[in-house]
């Protein structure tokens, strides 16, 4: 007989266009009646995955906290997904996903004692491949989605999903929304069995949504006479698991391998803020993960595991799926911001007292010495230019300057003095620029001695020709001094860049945070140009002189950094160009003041590739991106390669960015979506204006916004291989901090160590549940390769070979100072 499954859920969004208490609020309503409905009803099962809903059941009613665990146990009530919420599933990064699995799995296993094997991401805005191969090794074997609705690539709703490293899990699109108005399931069931006489097993979703409800009483009594009803198609409330497992006995599936996407464009843009900051703490908690484990595998602390576990829960929050895209309202924002400042805040503590524990048996300073400290976090050398501040042991009120010069064991390294961040105009505090091969997984000394100049030693880089040309042997830039833009970037001498590079772009734009009407932004309506003298003077708030809107601002032995101003209508620009007197990596810093609405802003790098291919980080791996003007998703970086490239050589730019996810590419021009002054929450419905008009209402990402982006271009081999590590370099940043030791303590050794050029360490770590260390690599090029993993302090060296992709984890057994292969979820 035919069957169809129905699976009743309660779409409960926690918050969204009401703030989390009131989310909390829904969440225990709407469980207590599916509690009581379960208890009533013979048959029928409830099912809901999202840790952070139970938590706030646990903590708010205890009572029915417990009745939950009962009918878990009776088969009644059923753990759905078991993941921490349903994130965004296109900008967490790889590592990330793994903990919303990690901690859902460890979580719904401790207090109910089940391992769901289907995952349920419903209403994410589309998803990426990499998921694939991490919900494999975490132990998933199928997926349902609903979003994007329309999908047309699709080979059936039923289908093997293909990831990365030849993973596979099934897939069922939903057909027809997750949830279903109040007292129409019935009707929703009766659609489905006519439109579909001769599908033998199908699977509906049923519900009240969005702010909760989930059944009724009036849908679960008229469900009930349907069933009695129908005598040629089995109706039977299910799960997702006995739906998947029906589904593989009676079907052959056809495969589908690529991205669920796009889906709500404007989503990858929308709070900029919030996305930058979630960026920022993913990086600085997994960087801190890392030292607090190198210090304690060498006796230095104990690892903080409560304090780590709060902060990661801040940041799985964060990425729930109407907070990281941006489209909540305000008071939703404000409170995600928080949230993760306070992430920040623990993770800076932490940091600290992992920096200070590393720092043991480092010499005490010598006399008219500052020590600097680094500490690497990643497991291989990193060439690194090293930005401190310190303060020098007294004020210097002479007419003359206190150069810092760095030192390696007595060797003189390039270095220049440039800007503090104090404006108190005194020779007093210092800010040092460096450049250094860092030891992996260890701490770095160096020594800043003063030298006494006459005066601070003023750019020797000149305009000439109405430009500012710089060059270094392999790097050539142009900055016009009329545009403020880049006419041309050149390394060993290829031209990689086209003419008036790094514009700010104005695009037409509308109010909808989600842009739920195109998959594009490409109506250019404006762009910022350079201010005339006068006008950026006064923007920078410059007095007593004329002040030219492109100038130089640093330049020494270590870089040379040109700044211009840049005006549209009411907004301003401060944009600066650091430009390096070895290597060919050239670094743009964007400082934007923005009050413009329902408009977009774009940077404009077009590139001498015109007829380039696209592509771009995702969770695990590398995304061929769209090449038509489609507004793509991708994380740390993108790349512009020559068609023939991967064929045969060629060239590629590279660009790494520190917090935004949306861009687009044609004709080799590669423009990055910086921030959009959309509405908060305004949804377009039907014929009516997306926001009421008859009153000022705020707009998303007004005021002052920061970004920085790394381009670097060469040969296609070289920059493929090295980009990845040179990502996490820029976003897991080496931490420096001027520091008088105190000369005690055993100076501790590099912890872990990686024998290759390309394969990263995305987790350094102790277990979730036990004592032991954890170690998770990955390969970011596609092509498999091999390493070795060192930990010298244990005498441990292991060969290890990674496919292309493919995702490894390791336990470090402290007792037997063993490393063994383990599951991406430890324990589960």
């Amino acid at each position: 007989m035919r069957k169809l499954h129905l699976l009743s859920n309660a779409h409960l969004d926690p918050v969204w266009q009401w703030e989390w208490e009131e989310g909390a609020a829904a969440a225990v309503s709407t469980f207590r009646a599916a509690a009581d409905f379960c208890e009533e009803y013979d048959g029928y099962i409830f099912n809901h995955n999202e840790v952070i809903l139970y938590k706030w059941v646990e903590e708010y009613e205890p009572s029915l906290f417990r009745r939950i665990q009962e009918l878990v146990k009776l088969g009644k009530w059923h753990i759905m997904g078991g993941w921490y919420l349903q994130p965004d599933c296109n900008m967490p990064s790889g590592e990330s996903f793994v903990r919303q699995m990690l901690l859902g799995r460890s979580y719904f296993y401790e207090k109910f004692g089940v391992r769901p094997t289907t995952a349920i991401n419903f209403d994410s805005f589309g998803h990426t491949r990499g998921l694939v191969q991490i919900m494999q090794q975490a132990g998933y074997d199928s997926y349902v989605f609903y979003r994007p609705e329309n999908l047309p690539q699709l080979p059936a709703r039923d289908f093997i999903w293909s990831g990365f490293n030849d993973s596979k899990v099934m897939g069922h699109k939903v057909a027809d929304s997750y949830s279903s108005l109040l007292g129409k399931a019935h009707e929703k069931i009766s659609k489905w069995l006519e439109e579909n006489p001769q599908t033998d097993i199908g699977l509906l979703l049923w519900g009240v949504g969005n702010h909760g409800g989930g059944p009724s009483r009036i849908d679960l009594n008229a469900i009930g006479e349907l069933m009695k009803e129908t005598s040629d198609v089995e109706i039977s409330h299910s799960t997702p698991e006995q739906y998947f497992a029906e589904l593989k006995e009676q079907k052959t599936l056809p495969e589908f391998a690529g991205d669920l996407n796009p889906r709500f464009v404007g989503c990858y843009t929308s709070m900029i803020r919030v996305k930058q900051k979630h960026r920022q703490l993913e990086n600085e908690l997994f960087m801190t993960e890392k030292m607090l484990t190198a210090a304690e595998a060498q006796g230095l602390l104990t690892y903080p595991k409560a304090e780590l576990h709060e902060a990661l829960c801040d940041l799985m929050t964060a990425q729930f799926h109407d907070i990281l895209p941006g489209t909540s309202i305000q008071p939703a924002e404000e409170a995600s911001l928080r949230q993760l400042e306070h992430g920040l805040e623990i993770a800076a503590r932490l940091r600290t007292r992992a920096f200070f524990a590393l720092s043991a048996g480092q010499p005490k300073a010598a006399l008219k010495e500052y020590p600097v400290l680094v500490y690497n976090p990643h497991p291989y050398p990193v060439k690194h230019t090293v930005e401190c501040e310190f303060m020098l042991e007294d004020q210097n009120w002479a007419a003359e300057f206190s150069l810092p010069v760095a030192y390696r064991n007595g060797v003189r390294l390039a270095s220049q003095p440039e800007k503090e961040l104090s404006n108190l105009n005194l020779d007093w505090r210092k800010r040092v620029v460096f450049e250094a091969v860092l030891e992996p997984s260890s701490m770095n000394r160096f020594d800043c001695r003063i030298e006494m100049l006459g005066s601070k030693p003023a750019p020797q880089l000149k305009e000439e020709g109405g430009r500012y040309t710089f060059d270094n042997s392999r790097l050539r830039v142009v900055i016009n001094s009329s545009t403020g833009l880049m006419d041309e970037y050149a390394v060993d001498g290829v031209s990689l860049l086209q003419k008036n590079a790094f514009l700010p772009l104005v695009i037409a734009d509308n109010e909808d945070p989600w842009r739920m009407d195109t998959n594009s932004f490409n109506g250019v309506i404006g762009s910022f140009s350079l201010l005339d003298t006068g006008r950026g003077t006064d923007f920078s708030g410059v007095k007593g002189a004329l002040l030219p809107s492109v100038r130089v601002i640093e330049d020494g032995e270590v870089r040379t950094v040109i700044e211009a101003v840049f005006g549209y209508k009411d907004s301003f620009i401060c944009q600066t160009y650091k430009l390096p007197k070895n290597g060919t990596e050239i670094e743009v810093q964007l400082r934007v003041y923005w009050n413009e609405k329902d408009k977009m802003l774009k940077l404009s790098v077009p590139t001498a590739l015109t007829n380039g291919v696209y592509r771009g980080q995702t969770a695990f791996g590398i995304n061929e991106l769209a090449a038509d003007g489609t507004e793509t998703v991708a994380q740390r970086w993108v790349s512009a390669e020559e068609a023939a490239a991967e064929a045969g050589g060629g060239l590629a730019v590279t660009c790494i960015n520190d917090g935004i996810y949306g861009s687009d590419f044609r004709d080799g021009e590669m423009r990055f979506s910086l921030l959009r002054g959309a509405g908060y929450c305004a949804h377009p419905i039907g014929d009516l204006p997306i926001m009421v008009q008859d009153r000022f209402l705020p707009r998303i990402d007004q005021g002052e916004r920061r970004y920085t982006f790394w381009l670097n271009g060469g040969e296609w081999n070289e920059r493929l291989e090295n980009v990845d590590r040179e990502a996490m370099v820029k976003n897991e940043r080496p931490y420096a901090l001027s520091f008088f030791p105190s000369g005690d303590g055993e100076l501790p050794g590099s912890f872990v160590q990686l024998k290759d050029d390309v394969i990263q360490m995305s987790a350094l770590k102790k277990e979730e549940q036990g004592d032991d260390y954890v170690i998770r690599l990955f390969e970011p090029t596609g092509s498999a390769r091999s390493t070795v993993i060192g930990i010298p302090s244990l005498n441990i060296v292991k060969e290890v070979r990674l496919n292309g992709f493919e995702i490894k984890t390791f336990v470090l057994r402290q007792a037997s100072q063993t490393l063994e292969e383990a599951a991406l979820c430890e324990g589960l």
